[in-house]
């Protein structure tokens, strides 16, 4: 096995889920793991298009300010937003500031307000089967896969911004849509969703 790293604590992790405490508890605690609901999976959404282009610990380190800024993430409430809530978060240091990706998460609160079903049925329905076995290495991890194209594809139809397939893939991983921890990693499978 590569890619693996044994923490303080004993337990084989995958090795940047051991790179720093925030990473650690992010690793052991919610990535991989199965999310539903529709303004849970909005939030993750909206943290992978603000990552664009950035580390994913800045955003991470960054979530309690971005939970406060967009009131937790409530899709009825950021699709009501308006210019003055624009200027607001672009005056906010405690988030990334942004213009598009501001606006880009206003008009896709908006777009999942739409949604007949809601976005976790819709993102959920775009989630690949489970793999047979975990992967050995993070070189055999996609940057992104037929589904994630698909997702980007289904979600830009339907009006989201900042949703291309690398950031869909990211979604998934973060989500449990797909199991990319590896082989001997201490975290256990996610089980059904």
């Amino acid at each position: 096995m590569t890619d693996l790293v044994i923490g303080a604590d004993g337990l084989h992790r995958c090795a940047w889920g051991a790179s720093t405490p925030d990473y650690a508890a992010y690793h052991d605690g919610e990535w991989g793991r199965p999310l539903r609901g529709d303004d849970a999976l909005y939030e993750r959404m909206t943290l992978e298009a603000f990552q664009s282009g950035l580390s994913w610990l800045t955003i991470l380190r960054k979530r309690p300010a971005f939970r406060l800024a967009f009131d937790e993430f409530r899709i009825e409430a950021v699709a009501g937003y308006g210019e003055a809530d624009v200027a607001r978060l672009l005056a906010d240091a405690g988030i990334v500031r942004n213009r598009a990706k501001i606006e880009a998460a206003i008009a896709n609160a908006r777009a999942a307000l739409d949604l007949p079903d809601g976005l976790s049925a819709l993102l959920w329905s775009l989630a690949p089967p489970p793999r047979a076995a975990r992967l050995e290495s993070f070189t055999q991890v996609p940057a992104l896969t037929p589904e994630s194209t698909a997702m980007a594809k289904a979600l830009k139809k339907r009006g989201f911004r900042f949703v291309g397939p690398t950031t869909s893939y990211a979604l998934m991983q973060a989500t449990g849509m797909v199991d990319d921890h590896l082989a001997g990693c201490h975290v256990s499978g996610p089980g059904p969703a």
